[in-house]
């Protein structure tokens, strides 16, 4: 009976929330300016970073006036793109949208924020001062250079080689300048007469990957200007220098903290930097952190939203959470995947533990969506005739023992 009841209740779709690394879907390409037929006819392209397909349920676009606010849906393939286009699918008529929002995109710029179905920020593009790229005459598009790096970095975006851009497609390859060619009335240049080996050029310095944000306070219990603290980790078998490298923050009043002289990481090491030392404000309300190579490269971001009092932010296997368990400068301590905030479950050791703690397990691990409140109630309701029955069956077993 009860390996029924286990059987009943594991094959019930309960919902789950899954933290998604930052930049792990990125937003690609974007036609503020829309399209040669209409001005009106704009459109947004996502690109998946990953190798597995991502379903956007519970996901956000929002701009930072608060048009467009998108809540999106559907899935995005491996590799590959997701289309919205404005109003209608009419915008793109040879290309299918996978959705179709509201809203406007203002020619002055946005502040775009793409947010996974837990809450935290995946991409974000600060172009509240303007358009980095994208020509409005022409309607040629913006186009994101790497999708790897941040989107916030005017560096990072560019303008279509052709009107109209790249939708659901990859981004244009944007010709380099051709080294000036020497002029015909400068005549033949002669060879050196020296026999010397000419100097080679320096190799660029290679440096270290595998070096991690890996928990964050941003909401001390005591006062936030002395308690704040960034833990980073060493991912790698051997000793790291990190003179030189930066990290900074990306918003709010920002600023940028330059490792020191003399600083190392240990092999599978940590380094806890403290606010009085960094001067880096981490917003309670949500921020974003990035950390940079002394060559200027983003090895590393994570981003946050509004911060619990007393919590960090926890990097994991299965991506960032918040933590109670405060663990500076150790391998952090990650609950297992805490049914009362994301990740509903039923296991068999719920039933062996008694009915009455098993339904409050359940309880407390109920969803806020009304479809997962119909599947709540269908397993109580499974739950509490289980038990019933078993009830019912202890108390025939002993009275016929009885006779």
């Amino acid at each position: 009976m009860q390996a029924i009841i286990i059987f009943l209740l594991l094959s019930i779709p309960f919902s789950c929330v899954l933290a998604i690394e930052p930049l792990t879907v990125v937003i690609n390409e974007i036609a503020w300016m829309g399209t040669e037929k209409s001005y009106s006819d704009e459109w947004l392209e996502l690109y998946n970073n990953s190798s597995v397909a991502l379903t956007l349920e519970g996901w956000q676009l929002i701009s930072g006036d608060g048009s467009p606010e998108i809540n999106l849906e559907g899935e995005i393939p491996a590799g590959g793109f997701f289309l919205l286009e404005k109003t209608d699918d009419e915008t793109l008529p040879d290309i299918t949208a996978d959705l179709i929002y509201k809203g406007v995109l203002h020619n002055e710029g946005e502040y775009l924020k793409l947010f996974g179905n837990g809450g935290n920020i995946i991409d974000e593009i600060d172009c509240s001062s303007g358009w980095f790229a994208g020509d409005n005459p022409f309607k040629k598009t913006m186009e994101r250079k790497n999708p790897l790096l941040s989107g916030s970095r005017s560096s990072n975006w560019q303008t279509s080689q052709n009107p109209g851009g790249t939708p659901k497609a990859k981004n244009s390859q944007v010709p380099t300048q051709p080294s000036e060619e020497i002029p015909k009335e400068a005549g033949p240049i002669s060879p050196p007469t020296s026999t010397e080996t000419p100097p080679s050029e320096p190799e660029s310095k290679v440096y270290p990957s595998n070096i991690f944000i890996s928990e964050i306070l941003p909401s001390p219990e005591g006062a936030d200007a002395e308690n704040e603290w960034i833990e980073l980790f060493n991912g790698n078998s051997f000793e790291v220098a990190l003179a030189g490298w930066q990290i900074r923050d990306t918003i709010g009043a920002t600023e940028t903290y330059t490792i020191p002289e003399g600083t190392k990481i240990g092999s599978n090491g940590f380094l806890v930097l403290l606010r009085p030392e960094t001067k880096i404000t981490l917003q309670n309300s949500g921020d974003g952190l990035e950390l940079l190579n002394p060559g200027g490269e983003i090895i590393h971001q994570a981003n946050y939203p509004k911060a619990p009092l007393g919590q960090s932010f926890n990097r994991s296997s299965t991506g960032w959470t918040w933590s109670e368990t405060l663990t500076p400068g150790e391998t952090n301590v990650v609950a297992e995947p805490e049914i009362s905030k994301s990740e509903p479950s039923v296991s068999g050791d719920l039933i062996e533990k008694g009915d009455g703690e098993a339904l409050a397990k359940i309880s407390e691990g109920l969803p806020k969506s009304s479809s997962s409140l119909v599947i709540f109630f269908i397993a109580l309701s499974i739950a509490v005739s289980s038990a019933i029955i078993v009830l019912f069956l202890k108390k025939r077993t002993a009275t016929e023992e009885q006779l």
